[in-house]
Parts: structure tokens; sequence; C-alpha cells
């Protein structure tokens, strides 16, 4: 009895129990909201990023919480202590700005898991993100930076810091729109049917149906943005040049299956081709004869001078 006498809340006694008192009260309130929150939402990505918020704000409280409940009992300690605390921040400036990422990817709308995004000059499938990091399923790219050429998988797991939707522009492929515009150029001699391969080409692009899908999506993107209206039904532009004639036709694809559709309608334009005697001049020849050829050529006329002399 005489124990329970001379207890006081305020000595350290007292703030330990208030101590065990607000951790308790935590926990039992954050084990409350997140089944509440498993219940009232139905989609993954949202039960996610809610337990996300939970314990980012239980984190938050109790911290708090331990400053008020201890910080009279440091007494003349208070400005040793506000001394370390402005070393910590300035020594935690890259977790602070990852935390402030975390805050602009959740309250921004910037992407949620499951979107294909590039970040950090790393391209891939968000499948996780925490206060601190984002987590993607690194995805090939043309860039020779990774192994895979494609738009798939390369098997690594990347960890971008939260910090980077500040510092490096943020591409989202499929937040809003999950569709992407692909194109696929031939070269025809001059000489060769360029017109019949212009049909070949839009034909075979219009085989895989997927404009529509494309239009309803562009139309829900109008709908939240002021887009203008685009053109998704493919279609064949040519360019001249002294050897040849380029034609490229452009379409729409899903996002993640991009390189697999471009496959499909690659084999068929060239078999159709072939099977038409039309001949398919090698792009990158070409590409290497014109590197070739316009330094000898701006070196027999320079500018300011005429052929005639």
């Amino acid at each position: 009895m005489q124990l329970v006498g001379d207890f006081s809340w305020d000595s350290s006694a007292g703030a330990a129990a208030r101590t065990a008192i607000l951790l308790t009260a935590l926990f039992l309130v954050s084990f409350i909201v997140n089944r509440v929150a498993a219940r009232v939402f139905d989609e993954r990505e949202q039960r996610f990023n809610a337990r996300r918020i939970v314990r980012a704000f239980t984190w938050f409280v109790a911290i708090f919480g331990l400053i008020v409940i201890w910080q009279p009992l440091g007494g003349s300690l208070a400005p040793a202590l506000g001394l370390a605390t402005a070393g910590l921040a300035f020594a935690m400036q890259e977790a602070i700005g990852a935390v402030a990422g975390w805050f602009n990817i959740t309250f921004g709308s910037i992407f949620r898991v499951g979107d294909r995004v590039k970040m950090g000059g790393v391209q891939g499938d968000v499948i996780d993100i925490s206060l601190l990091k984002t987590r993607l399923m690194e995805i090939g790219d043309n860039a020779e930076t990774t192994w895979v050429g494609g738009r798939q998988y390369t098997g690594r797991v990347v960890t971008v810091s939260n910090k980077a939707t500040f510092t490096d522009p943020v591409y989202n492929y499929s937040g809003f729109f999950e569709y992407i515009w692909e194109e696929i150029a031939v070269a025809i001699p001059h000489h060769a049917d360029w017109q019949g391969a212009s049909r070949v080409l839009e034909e075979e692009a219009r085989r895989q149906e997927t404009a529509e899908g494309a239009r309803q999506a562009m139309d829900e993107v109008r709908e939240r943005f002021p887009v203008p209206d685009t053109e998704v039904e493919p279609k064949v532009f040519a360019s001249a040049d002294e050897t040849y004639m380029r034609l490229a036709v452009r379409f729409v694809v899903p996002v993640r299956t991009a390189r697999s559709v471009k496959d499909e309608i690659t084999r068929r334009i060239h078999r159709r081709l072939a099977e038409a005697g039309v001949e398919i001049v090698a792009t990158q020849v070409v590409q290497q004869a014109r590197t070739l050829w316009e330094p000898i050529e701006r070196t027999q006329n320079p500018p300011g001078t005429d052929e005639k002399g």
C-alpha cells in the first residue's frame, strides 16, 4: 500500500506506466482499424495502402507521445536534445526525402502497386511501396542497359528510393491508360510496289482489333484530364529518301503484351511481302549508308555554295 501511495504520474514510474498505456492503446487501435479496412475495401491495393497509412500514423503518434511523456523528465537535457535532433535531421535528409516521396506517391496518385512505371532510370512493375522505397520487378528495354531487349521481366527486383519522385521524371505506362503506341517500319525500294506494301502494313495492324478498347480507355482518360482527341486507328506513314520509301505503321497495343503483338504483326507483314515479291531493304544497312554519305555530301557541297560552283 505504501508503494501505491507514493506513486506519481510525474515520476519515472508514472512515465513508464503512461508509455505502456500509450503503446497498448496504439496496438489495439491499429489492429481494429486494419480489420475494419479489410472489410471496407474490396481491392487488394486499397487494403495494402490502408495498412501502410495506419502503420505510418501509428509510428508518428508513438514517437510524438513518447516525446511528450518523457520530455518533462529531461530538464536540462532539452538543449542537448535539440542539437541532437537537428544533427539527426541533417544526417537523415535522404530518409526524410524518401518519406516525403511516399506521401507524394500515395496522395499524389503517381502510381500504385501493379502499375508499370519507369522510376529512377529503372523500368518495371511496382510490387511494393513502403515509407522509404519502392520495389520494381524489372523489365528489359532497348537501351542495352539490361540483357533482355524487350519489355519483359529480367528476373531482378530493383529497389528505388521514394525520393526519386522529386529528382527524376516518373513515367507511368498503365496508371491511366493501359495502351501504348507502337510502330513497325520497313524500307521499300522506289521501283517496288510500295503502295501495295502500305496496304499490307495497315491490314495486318488492323487484325489485332485493339483500337476499340483503346478508344474506350482514351474516353475514360478524357473524362479526367483535358486530353485532346487522339487517333487510335492504325495508320501508315510514308517518307521518301534517295534510295527507298520508308513505311511506318502506327497502332495501339496493350502495354503488357506489346512485344508479343509486335512480333506477330512483324512476322505476318514480312511473310505477305515475301509472297508478293516485294523487296525489303535492311533498315540498319540504310542507316549505316546514310551515316557514311552525309559527311561526304557536306564535304562536296559545303554550306553557302551551290553545285555549279
